[in-house]
């Protein structure tokens, strides 16, 4: 019981390291990621601030996800309720002004997403499996075996981003560096972390409450 509650704890912390991280490519102001794209989008047109729009769909893909039979933890869930909201609190706390300038613009997005690949490295390593999102993904990927998953990804990014685009989510310059620089990133900061996100073995919801009877 004690294991599962500091694990739970290191979920929570590393899930708001994470949304830091969000935050500062949203504080960049020159281009969001597809998802946080989607959420402004939704945002825009909805009485939902960017932090609810996000927790919505979060839950959503989550249902999907059970739909799908795909292995659901207690990070997932935590996730899908904790980071949108956890990114509006810093969104809401951060006293300045919009960033203006393309070079810091840069370097704050680069920063944000160094930033959240340390935070994935803090939750994922409680191993009670992944975000709504990565759940997703891995469903999608069963079900068109043929394709590479690489091919799948992209093909839900481009459709996430061309949907939150339409409602009006701000697209530039950094939906690009997070689209094709993000995931070099986490490899650099993952390298100097010497972590392997393969080799976890995560725990769904049954066998945590198995290990909290135990």
């Amino acid at each position: 019981m004690k294991r599962v509650f500091i694990e739970w704890l290191q979920i929570v912390a590393g899930l708001i390291v994470f949304s830091f991280g969000v935050h500062l490519t949203i504080f960049a102001n020159i281009g969001l990621a597809p998802w946080d794209c989607l959420g402004m989008g939704i945002a825009a047109h909805t009485p939902l601030n960017y932090g609810l729009s996000m927790t919505i769909i979060a839950v959503i893909i989550l249902c999907i996800d059970l739909l799908m039979k795909e292995r659901i933890g207690f990070g997932t869930i935590i996730d899908a309720f904790l980071t949108g909201n956890a990114i509006q609190m810093f969104n809401d706390l951060n006293p300045f002004a919009l960033n203006t300038s393309l070079l810091k613009g840069v370097l704050w997005l680069v920063a944000g997403l160094a930033i959240m690949a340390i935070g994935m490295w803090i939750y994922m390593s409680a191993e009670q499996c992944c975000g709504p999102r990565d759940s997703l993904l891995v469903g999608l990927g069963k079900r068109l075996p043929k394709i590479p998953i690489g091919i799948v990804g992209a093909l839900l990014w481009a459709t996430v981003l061309l949907i939150g685009w339409l409602l009006g989510g701000p697209v530039g310059i950094g939906t690009l560096i997070s689209a094709f620089g993000g995931g070099v990133i986490m490899q650099v900061i993952y390298n100097l972390l010497h972590f392997e996100p393969r080799r976890l073995m995560h725990k769904d919801v049954p066998e945590t409450l198995r290990m909290m009877k135990a």
